[in-house]
């Protein structure tokens, strides 16, 4: 995830409406030689699983989301291909419901899986939903995928399906199933001796852990300090409480210094019926296998398994748009919040060096989340330099 998008951008978690139309026939097949059909994928900087598959034979750009009950398509996908769109109901995501369309038929290709038949939602998915403004074509979500293993290998960032049952891999366990109203991915976890379940599996959410209001308020002990944060959704932006816990256990795994997110009021978590989410930010410290009709999910640890989450140290959630960086959120105590920064601001060069197309993969970069105690020269656009020391405020 790049620095300047010190969130974890726009997951893309959703539950189907429960009122709908039976779907027609569908056939779904792993071919024989599935095991070596492996899925090459991007963590966009909102550090989710970003694919290529084809719908009807037309290549897509797609995102892997277990937190989606049913798998959808952008409804420009569907107008550009001439596809007839029925009313669907509501998609539920992060920040509200969305009007949803649906599809029939169509044929999916997805590594060793194909799929015919069946129903697919429509949904007006944003191109910010990656967090770099590129364009997504679908979100395949638990109905394709939850009857088969998926071994996503972060290391070498690629992913399969193969079939229930199947080990390719030793590690340790965590339990798995599918559960609530939508039959999402669930397991448990536990914060210094508190349990907390369920626990929604989302590959869609670029977050470590996200907890509702309620699980947090459970949690014993001396609680770290907390900020804010902003995600968006397909129903839009949303703000949250932020911190860093100590330690959280999955299962026989123990992540140290765990970013958390405790969502407002009645979230999408408590929404679900859920004690909140485990995210890619988790999971991708591990080679990990998801098998709910195995009853598990299994961990290897990769290299950087104990690596601290990067602090902000300015406080500035950014936005990065070709020749300049946008203030989208200031973070609670931090100090662009005691200088007067306001979301909306606008940064063209820092420390006299101009934003550019390639600012993103620049040493400048991670000015954001430098040491404490450095003093960073922001240059507003078409206006004054203003001074920001960076300081660790949670």
């Amino acid at each position: 995830m790049l620095p300047l998008l010190m969130f974890a951008a726009l997951p893309l978690c959703g539950a189907m409406a429960p009122a709908m139309p039976e779907p027609p026939a569908e056939r779904v097949v792993l071919s024989p030689d599935t095991e070596a059909q492996w899925v090459p994928f991007d963590l966009t900087p909102g550090n989710q699983i970003q694919f290529k598959m084809t719908v009807d034979g037309r290549p897509v750009t797609a995102i892997l989301d277990t937190g989606f009950s049913l798998s959808v398509v952008s409804r420009r996908f569907a107008t550009r291909s001439g596809l007839k769109v029925s009313a669907g109901g509501e998609g539920v995501g992060i920040g509200g419901s969305v009007a949803m369309g649906l599809i029939n038929g169509g044929n999916l290709a997805i590594g060793g899986l194909t799929r015919s038949g069946g129903r697919l939602g429509v949904l007006d998915l944003p191109s910010g939903a990656t967090g770099n403004g590129a364009t997504i074509d679908a979100v395949i979500g638990s109905d394709l995928l939850r009857r088969y293993a998926l071994d996503i290998d972060f290391a070498a960032q690629r992913f399969r399906l193969l079939p229930s049952g199947r080990m390719p891999f030793s590690g340790q366990t965590a339990p798995l199933a599918m559960a609530l109203r939508d039959q999402f991915y669930v397991s448990e976890m536990s914060i210094d001796g508190t349990r907390l379940r369920p626990m929604i599996v989302d590959t869609g959410d670029g977050a470590t852990i996200t907890m509702s209001d309620e699980a947090w308020k459970s949690v014993g002990g001396v609680k770290p300090t907390t900020t804010t944060t902003i995600s968006y959704s397909i129903a839009g932006p949303v703000t949250s409480e932020l911190t860093v816990l100590p330690a959280v256990r999955v299962g026989e795994t123990m992540v140290r210094e765990a970013e958390a997110r405790i969502e407002p009021g009645r979230g999408f978590s408590a929404q679900m019926g859920a004690a909140g989410r485990i995210g890619l930010g988790y999971l991708q410290r591990y080679r990990v296998l998801l098998d709910p009709g195995a009853g598990r999910m299994v961990m290897a640890a990769g290299a950087d398994v104990d690596r601290p989450p990067l602090r902000s140290t300015s406080g500035l959630l950014l936005g990065f748009y070709s020749d300049r960086l946008r203030v989208l959120h200031v973070m609670r105590g931090s100090p662009a919040a005691s200088t007067g920064w306001q979301a909306g601001d606008e940064i063209c060069s820092v420390d006299g060096q101009p934003i550019t197309p390639n600012y993103a993969s620049e040493p400048i970069a991670t000015w954001s989340v430098a040491d404490p105690g450095r003093t960073v020269r922001l240059g507003i656009c078409g206006g004054a330099e203003r001074k920001l020391t960076l300081e660790r405020f949670y």
